[in-house]
C-alpha cells in the first residue's frame, strides 16, 4: 500500500468519528498552547532584560576596576597596565580617566551648574567612539570639551531658589541658558576646608567642543573633560590628589589615591566575539573586570534552566491529553477489526498496518500543535497587551516599553511540536502493535 493511500485510508477513518477525533485534537491543541505560552514567559523576560542590559551598556567594553594583590587587595592601574591592555589582540581601544574628587561649581555669565569632572586621553577616547557634535578637541590647557546636555544643566543664578525646576524636574525655560557654548569663556570654582574655613579658587576655561548626543533617549551627558594641567592646578590649591575636600574632623583620615593611577578605565573589543578571549586573558593576569557579556552569559544561563523547568511543567499537560488520544486510538483499532482482518487476509505486512495507526496518532499530534500554536500566539498577544494595563491600572505603576512578558521564537515552537508529535506518536504505538497482532479470522468475525 502506498503512503498516499495510507493517508487516504487515515482520513476516512477519521471522518467516520468527528466528534471523538475533534474532543481529542482539542485536548492535544490546549495542552500544545498551554505549554507554547507557560514556556514564552521566560523567553519574553529574558528577552527584556537582555534588551535592557544592551542598551544601556556597550557590549563591546569591559571595565576594568584594579589589579589583585598577594593579600586580596587591589591596586590602582597605572600607565603600564595599560600598555599591557594595548597590546592584548582584538582590542580597539583603552581609555583611561581620572575624576576630580568633588564637584566644581561652573558659571558663565549669569548662569551656573555642577558637573562631574575628568581628565580623559582624547586620542584613546575617539577610537572608543566619543565623537563631537560641534567644535574641536582641546589643544590648550585651558580648553576644554562638554558634554550634549550640559547646557541643559545651566541655570539662572537670579532664579528662586525653589523655584528653578518644573514638575518633571527639568530647568524651566525661563531660566534656562539659551546661547551656544563654543567659544564661550566659564569659570570653574573649586572649594577646600583650610583651618576650619571653606575657602576658594576660580580657574577660567573655555568651552571648545561639545559632545555628540548619546545614542540612549534616556541618557544624560553632562561631563566635563580638563586637561592635565588644570587638575594639577586644582591639586596645588587644595593640597590633595584629585581635588579631594578635606574632611572637618582631623581625626578622619583621608584615602590613599596615587596620583599616576586612574580611576576608569575601560577596555573596548574590537568585536563582541572578542571579548571572551580578552576576559580570558585579564584573569590570568589578575585583573578585576566587567563585561555585560559576562553578566549576560549568567543571566542566559538562569533563563535556560527555568525555560526548561517550564517546558516540562507545560509537557505534563500533553501527557493528560495523551490519554485521550490513547483510548482514542484503541476505539479506532476495535472499530477497525474487520478491516484489519481484510489487510491481513490479502497479504499486508504488519508493519504497513502499524504504520497506518500511527500515521493517524501523528496526524491527530500535527493538527492539535498547529491549532495550539495559533493559539497560543494570539493568547501572547493578548497578555503583552493586558498584563501591563492591568498592573498600571492596579497599582499606578508605569513599566518600561520594552517590557515583554511573553514571547514566542520559532525554535520554542518547534520543540512544543516536536514534544506533542513524540508524545502523540508514543501514544498510538501501543494500540498499533494491537492491530498487528490481531488474529485474521476473529478481527473479520469483530472478535477480540
Amino acid at each position: 500500500m502506498k503512503f498516499k493511500d495510507q493517508f487516504r485510508f487515515v482520513r476516512q477513518n477519521m471522518k467516520k468519528n468527528k466528534v471523538r477525533v475533534f474532543m481529542t485534537v482539542l485536548a492535544t491543541a490546549i495542552g500544545c498552547a498551554f505549554l507554547i505560552v507557560l514556556a514564552s514567559v521566560g523567553f519574553g523576560l529574558q528577552q527584556s532584560i537582555v534588551k535592557d542590559m544592551l542598551e544601556q551598556r556597550a557590549v563591546t567594553q569591559i571595565d576594568i576596576y584594579g589589579k589583585e594583590e598577594d593579600k586580596g587587595s587591589f591596586s590602582q592601574i597605572k600607565n603600564e597596565d595599560v600598555d599591557y591592555f594595548e597590546s592584548i589582540d582584538n582590542v580597539k581601544a583603552v581609555t583611561r580617566r581620572q575624576r576630580l574628587n568633588q564637584e566644581p561649581v561652573y558659571k558663565i555669565g549669569d548662569y551656573n551648574t555642577g558637573a562631574s569632572t575628568y581628565v580623559a586621553y582624547f586620542p584613546a577616547e575617539m577610537k572608543a567612539g566619543l565623537e563631537l557634535s560641534a567644535g574641536r578637541l582641546p589643544e590648550k590647557a585651558n580648553e576644554i570639551v562638554v558634554g550634549y546636555n550640559f547646557v541643559e544643566s545651566l541655570y539662572s543664578t537670579t532664579a528662586p531658589p525653589n523655584d528653578i525646576r518644573d514638575e518633571s524636574g527639568n530647568i524651566k525655560e525661563e531660566y534656562k541658558y539659551n546661547d551656544d557654548l563654543v567659544g564661550k569663556n566659564i569659570d570653574m570654582k573649586v572649594t577646600q576646608l583650610k583651618e576650619g574655613k571653606e575657602e576658594s579658587s576660580t580657574i577660567t576655561l573655555q568651552i571648545v567642543g561639545i559632545t555628540k548626543k548619546p545614542t540612549r533617549e534616556w541618557a544624560r551627558d553632562q561631563t566635563v573633560f580638563i586637561s592635565e594641567s588644570v587638575m594639577k592646578e586644582i591639586e596645588a590649591f587644595t593640597g590633595t590628589p584629585r581635588g579631594m575636600v578635606k574632611p572637618p574632623n582631623d581625626d578622619i583620615q583621608m584615602p590613599e589615591q596615587d596620583p599616576n593611577a586612574y580611576d576608569e578605565v575601560k577596555i573596548y573589543a574590537n568585536n563582541l566575539e572578542a571579548v571572551d578571549g580578552i576576559i580570558n586573558q585579564l584573569d590570568l593576569n589578575d585583573y578585576a573586570s566587567y563585561s555585560v557579556v559576562s553578566e549576560m552569559k549568567q543571566i542566559n544561563t538562569v533563563f535556560t534552566i527555568a525555560k526548561s523547568g517550564l517546558i516540562f511543567i507545560g509537557t505534563i499537560a500533553l501527557l493528560i491529553a495523551s490519554i485521550g488520544i490513547y483510548n482514542t486510538m484503541t476505539m479506532a483499532v476495535t472499530e477497525r477489526a474487520p478491516d484489519i482482518g481484510i489487510m491481513k487476509a490479502i497479504g499486508a505486512n504488519p508493519r504497513v498496518i502499524k504504520r497506518i495507526f500511527l500515521l493517524e496518532s501523528s496526524y491527530i499530534g500535527l493538527i492539535g500543535a498547529l491549532i495550539g500554536t495559533v493559539v497560543a500566539y494570539l493568547i501572547s498577544i493578548a497578555v503583552n497587551i493586558a498584563i501591563p494595563f492591568i498592573i498600571e491600572s492596579a497599582f499606578g505603576e508605569e513599566l518600561p516599553e520594552t517590557l515583554q512578558f511573553s514571547a514566542i521564537p520559532l525554535s520554542l515552537v518547534l520543540i512544543a511540536v516536536g514534544i506533542c508529535l513524540v508524545v502523540t506518536i508514543l501514544s498510538g504505538l501501543r494500540p498499533a502493535r494491537k492491530a498487528t497482532k490481531m488474529d485474521v479470522l476473529k478481527a473479520m468475525r469483530r472478535e477480540i
